[in-house]
């Protein structure tokens, strides 16, 4: 692949468009022959190398490339450079985001020769059988050092190493772990054999690089500020008394780390798995403790702005019909009231706003600067800063698209026109929160400021990289004096050095990993095929919180379920979670009736199921087919008579007491769609959620097997619901010869597709008896008005079912 000339010419290349760099061929070569991860520092062209190798890839095998990077913004500057340097017409080089409907990804895919798109949009596409990883000769994921846990980089890799004809594989990160164990797993996860890895001491990637000054700033907060801070701080003391009470801390110190608290949680989950009521108790102070570290973290490193803004969110979570107790107790607590006037009254300017307006100053008017940017944690932070900043210079915001505070984001196409403008010197100063941390091509800067310090040495490297590129630059990072920026601070510091250490450690141990991996990546291929099907207990977040509490109640008879719902203390949960493109890809046009599938088994999934690994398990099986769709009611479709609504343990309690969504509601219209509905509740402490009377479980439990004719089927964690749904979905399917038909659908159906619905919907006939039905006499009309003499005439009509239908058409309405 080498070529002589200061511009690279070859098959499929725009002449000349790239220059020409020694260390990119060798990567490039290196890459194209087998399954590489590609180690290169920020800014030196990752995206060149994996250019390289497509062109070379389409150029020799044909079929098509799928480029994967982890947000809209990347994925669109990609496509950008693709279309520029490829001569492959634009329209074969297609984007795939959430912003693009799932039909239309669809038929898009199949005359496309580049796919560029974000994970969680293909892993989508590919649980509900929409596009084929088989003709893919060459896939890339971008900042693979994500290819960990349930990532969807991790399903996709297993995907196409299983599905595709002629795979290759390449990974690429500036900062792949921590450790060589952290780098081996993302190479077993992406199924890669090969280590690749140049550094800033490398000759030929030494040219292209510069000093980068990286220096701190302290600041000392105000009197004002520090008021609100330890106000909060000793509402943190109280509740870790009560914690200590229950044996699950030994501190009281509000400023405990990060790593205390997320062990406090663990032994406070290990109490609720145990049916203690003391764990459900405590959890949720310990969800109140997690909120009030937020606003000190925010009061001290952030802005009294930020936390203003944060209290009021809170008020208004408390004033909620599902709020949780901690979010109440929190706001309705007299020293939190103190602190929510306190930030309210402050007029001030918290000192790091000023630090930053002397730092631009210093940047773009003494030195004759032209560009920097400004990195911040919280959006309300980036919001408040370009306000202040405004009065002084031109500035713009660079934030995502939205968050579940509701806080106003960015479209696609407006953080594509922002960094346009900026790239083309239209503005100065960009202040953006992580979302240009991470590969995207922000232009060459004079100053990068970190408005706090990064405690990851991943994020802090791909923050420097931003500046430095091609000539020297600085980097400042503010911190507010005896408060957790400087934990931070040191905290990145020393893993940087670690990271920087271990880059090296590991172009020196690239042999011993490759070989840990195996020599074509099969270690992390046996990794796929031996993995079990779903985790007893799904992962949350740190900040997350539950709120439980649980009593035996004994072995005593049914209660009426209304009453003792009734009396039952209404305690609750408060727990948040987000999937960047699950919302925007639950769009689908509704469902449709289909006829199944020719090969094997198939199972209609709905969209919302995303969140669990059941949808991915099921869509590996071989002689398995999942569809995805928007389901009118249920979760799941295993034939044209049996839907399933599956709930946690947890989920059953909370829908028995929700009043705008019941769970006898849904049940109720999932029986009036299917003969043969299910209810899945899934986990092992039904009756400890809660302070819910166990008999208003079983009384729950009683009426929807009495009065809703639901089965209640009971499973231990998501691995066993996916096995019996598959196991259901083979017995209907291939035992009983029944097809998949969904009944609930949102859109109208055609006027044929109705017809099938109102006779197969007689006596349980199904849908291909509706059709030879229909076939045979015409119209609905005739069909029910038949003899059973002529309906004895019809294919797939024999004598029960013949007197079936004339019972079912003929007998009074009792």
């Amino acid at each position: 692949m080498a070529t002589e000339a200061a511009g690279i010419d070859r098959d499929l290349l725009v002449d000349g468009f790239l220059q020409r760099r020694r260390y990119q061929l060798q990567l490039a070569d290196a890459a194209a022959d087998e399954h590489t991860l590609v180690c290169l520092p920020t800014g030196l062209g990752k995206t060149t190398v994996s250019l390289l190798v497509t062109a070379e890839r389409l150029r020799e095998a044909g079929g098509k490339a799928l480029f994967l990077a982890p947000t809209k913004p990347l994925v669109q500057q990609h496509a950008d450079f693709y279309r520029e340097a490829l001569q492959i017409p634009d329209d074969e080089i297609v984007v795939f985001t959430g912003d693009v409907k799932p039909a239309d990804r669809a038929a898009l895919w199949d005359d496309a020769r580049v796919v560029i798109a974000t994970p969680q949009v293909v892993e989508n596409d590919l649980v509900g059988n929409r596009i084929s990883l088989a003709d893919v000769t060459h896939l890339t994921f971008d900042e693979c050092h994500r290819a960990t846990g349930d990532y969807a980089y991790v399903y996709i890799a297993e995907r196409y190493h299983a599905d595709a004809a002629d795979p290759l594989v390449t990974g690429m990160s500036a900062s792949p772990g921590g450790d060589t164990e952290e780098i081996e797993t993302v190479c077993e996860n992406l199924g890669l054999g090969n280590v690749e890895v140049m550094t800033e001491e490398d000759a030929d990637v030494d040219e292209y690089t510069h000093d980068t000054d990286v220096q701190w700033e302290q600041v000392t907060l105000p009197d004002e500020v520090l008021a609100i801070r330890d106000a909060l701080n000793e509402v943190i003391t109280d509740r870790l008394e009560k914690l200590k009470r229950l044996g699950v801390t030994n501190t009281t110190n509000p400023d405990l780390s990060q790593k205390d608290l997320n062990k406090m949680r663990g032994q406070l989950k290990q109490m609720m798995d145990n049916d203690q009521s003391d764990g459900y108790k405590g959890m949720s102070t310990h969800a109140e403790v997690m909120k009030l570290r937020r606003a000190t973290e925010l009061v001290e490193t952030q802005s009294v702005e930020s936390v203003r803004r944060y209290f009021e969110r809170q008020r208004e979570a408390a004033r909620s019909s599902g709020a949780s107790k901690a979010s109440q107790r929190m706001v309705a607590d007299p020293k939190v009231r103190e602190a929510m006037r306190k930030a309210a009254s402050f007029d001030g300017l918290h000192p790091k706003f000023s630090k930053a307006r002397i730092l631009l100053a210093e940047t773009l008017g003494i030195d004759g600067g032209e560009r920097a940017i400004l990195f911040t944690e919280s959006r309300d932070t980036a919001e408040a800063l370009v306000d202040f900043l405004s009065a002084s210079f031109d500035v713009r915001k660079f934030v995502g698209q939205g968050d579940k505070d509701g806080s106003d984001g960015m479209t696609q196409k407006q953080q594509q026109e922002t960094l346009d403008e900026f790239k083309a010197g239209e503005f100065e100063v960009l202040v953006s929160t992580s979302v240009a941390e991470e590969g995207l091509d922000v232009p060459e800067v004079d100053l990068v400021c970190f408005y706090e310090p990064v405690p990851t040495a991943i994020r802090s490297i791909q923050r420097k990289g931003r500046t430095g590129r091609q000539a020297e630059g600085k980097v400042v990072v503010l911190m507010a004096e005896d408060t957790r920026d400087e934990a931070f601070f040191w905290i990145s510091r020393r893993r940087e050095k670690e990271m920087a250490s271990q880059l090296a450690e590991l172009k020196a141990a690239t042999d011993d990993i490759e070989d840990s991996v195996g020599d074509d990546g099969q270690a992390g291929l046996d990794a796929f095929t031996n993995e079990s099907g779903g985790d007893a207990e799904s992962t949350e977040d740190a900040g997350g919180e539950g709120e439980t509490g649980a009593d035996d109640g004994g072995d005593a008879g049914l209660t009426d379920f209304a009453e003792a719902v009734r009396e039952s203390d209404e305690g609750d949960g408060d727990a948040t979670g987000e999937s960047e493109e699950a919302a925007a890809d639950s769009d689908d046009d509704g469902v449709v009736a289909t006829a199944g599938v020719e090969d094997g088994v198939e199972v209609v999934v709905d969209q919302r199921e995303l969140d669990s690994s059941i949808a991915k398990d099921l869509s590996t099986r071989d002689g398995l087919v999942t569809r995805l769709e928007t389901l009118a009611v249920g979760d799941y479709v295993l034939s044209d008579r049996v839907a399933v609504e599956r709930k946690s343990a947890a989920d059953f309690v909370d829908s028995m007491l929700d009043a705008d969504r019941s769970m006898f509601e849904q049940v109720g219209e999932l029986s009036r769609a299917y003969a043969r509905p299910v209810m899945v509740v899934e986990g092992t402490n039904l009756y400890g959620q809660r302070d819910i009377d166990p008999n208003a479980i079983r009384g729950a439990l009683a009426s929807l097997a009495v009065d809703f004719d639901v089965s209640v089927l009971r499973t231990e964690d998501e691995g066993d619901t996916t096995e019996l749904l598959a196991t259901i979905a083979g017995r209907e399917q291939e035992t009983r010869d029944r097809e998949v038909s969904v009944h609930g659908e949102k859109t109208t159906k055609t006027r044929a597709e109705q017809q099938e619905y109102v006779v197969s919907s007689i006596a349980d006939i199904g849908p291909v008896t509706a059709r030879s039905l229909l076939e045979h006499f015409g119209t609905v009309e005739a069909v029910m008005t038949a003899r059973e003499a002529d309906l004895l005439e019809v294919d797939g009509v024999g004598q029960v079912t013949a007197e079936r239908i004339r019972e079912v058409v003929g007998s009074e309405y009792e």
